[in-house]
């Protein structure tokens, strides 16, 4: 009875093919590793970052490179450092002469005439302020005098007013005597008279009271007057003052630029390069004499982060800094394994870009981690790179996020806290 399988004739080359037990558990092998790798993927975590280049430099402007200029035209004479040498402030760094050996002799004879002209301007001014007392004294006892003698006219009216009413009394009395007899008509006119006389005395103290009162305005007048032409002159000569201050002022800034032969370190510091040699080369005021570097009290980073990364990054997010020179070994997703990398945090994140789509960002030690490398090794200028901490994600995330070309994901800034007051939108 035929069998119902149907059967093939055993080939050669089939024979040599025939299953092999070590490849069949190599594959199952990696069959096994890819799961395990897939599972792997979907529970590692990893640290996303933003990657930067840049620099260190000194917090402080200040102690950030400068360079010393020449105040004044002129030459070298004397350098009194090398290059690398290390100055503190006000230590004398070159000494330079002016063109005109004269020129520091006429500036001070020029400011010895004008300091003079401004001392004779300011006796002048004691003189008249003095002389205006005075002379205000003699208005003010002038016044004082007319009022004394208007109190006198005063005084002289009331008494012809007085007198008057006493010679009418007795030229009525004398009048009525006549009439009935009892006296002489001689009586009478002397009574007459002495009225008379009387009331040419009462209009005669009348002037001299009127005669009082202007008197007395007129020297009103007078002090005011005195007052008035004084304090002309007197704000005229403080004007002058006050021109001849201001032609000391710019002759002193050129005598104290002049003067100033001896260059002296703004700040601590090494000196980095030096710029003009001594002898025949000429200067011109500004231009550049030497470079300091000062030394720094706080130092950090400056990194350039692309403009796609910017909108990612917060001030205060967590950098890890790797500075050259310095060994290392970083691993971007697991910084916590990383050896010879720094800890830092942003503090800074520039308004605009540089022109070719990059930010700057300024990243500090961070406080709570391992301290920067001294100053002798971490100097400005030192090359660093830095990676911007985001949000830690799963590694298979990672790899299609990667693969897909999203963004990563940022960290989620906190809101501000609402106060009591504000209503919830």
């Amino acid at each position: 009875m035929k069998s119902d399988k149907l059967t093939y004739p055993l080939l050669p080359s089939m024979t040599s093919v025939a299953g092999y037990a070590p490849a069949r558990r190599l594959a199952w092998l990696l069959v096994i590793l890819f799961i395990l790798l897939v599972v792997a993927l979907g529970f590692t975590p990893w640290q996303q970052s933003i990657t930067g280049s840049g620099r260190s430099i000194a917090l402080a402007p200040l102690e950030r490179q400068q360079t010393i200029s020449a105040p004044v035209d002129g030459r070298v004479v004397r350098w009194h450092v090398n290059e690398g040498t290390r100055v503190r402030k006000d230590d004398v760094i070159v000494d330079i002469s002016d063109n005109d050996p004269g020129m520091i002799e006429r500036l001070r004879g020029e400011l010895a005439d004008a300091r003079e002209r401004q001392g004779s301007l300011g006796d002048r001014i004691a003189g008249l302020e003095a002389s205006r007392e005075n002379a205000l004294a003699a208005a003010e006892s002038r016044v004082s005098m007319a009022a004394e003698r208007i109190s006198a006219a005063e005084r002289g009216l009331d008494a012809a007013q007085a007198t008057l009413v006493a010679a009418r009394l007795n030229l009525d009395r004398q009048e009525q005597l006549v009439k009935r007899g009892l006296t002489a008509v001689r009586n009478v006119e002397l009574a007459r008279l002495d009225n008379d006389r009387a009331a040419a005395e009462l209009e005669r103290a009348r002037n001299t009271l009127n005669a009082s009162r202007q008197d007395h305005q007129a020297t009103i007048s007078d002090r005011q007057k005195v007052e008035s032409d004084y304090k002309a002159l007197i704000e005229d000569a403080n004007a002058s003052r006050s021109v001849a201050s201001g032609a000391v002022r710019p002759i002193e800034t050129r005598l104290a630029r002049q003067s100033t032969q001896q260059i002296r370190a703004p700040r601590d510091g090494v000196i980095l390069r030096l710029l003009a040699q001594p002898g025949s080369e000429m200067l011109k005021a500004g231009e550049a004499l030497a470079i300091l570097v000062p030394d720094t009290s706080r130092t950090v980073v400056e990194l350039w982060i692309s403009g796609n990364d910017m909108p990612l990054l917060h001030v205060g997010d967590k950098v890890r800094l790797q500075f050259e020179g310095w060994p290392a070994i970083q691993f971007v997703g697991w910084p916590s394994v990383a050896v010879g990398t720094f800890g830092g945090e942003i503090t800074l994140i520039d308004a605009t870009d540089d022109g070719s789509g990059r930010f700057r960002i300024l990243a500090a030690p961070d406080p709570n981690d391992d301290a920067w490398p001294e100053a002798r090794y971490l100097r400005q200028g030192v090359r660093a790179n830095g990676w911007v901490l985001l949000r830690q994600v799963k590694l298979g995330f990672e790899v299609w996020r990667r693969f897909n070309g999203f963004p990563p994901t940022t960290t989620k800034v906190p809101e501000p806290q609402k106060g009591k007051g504000e209503k919830k939108k």
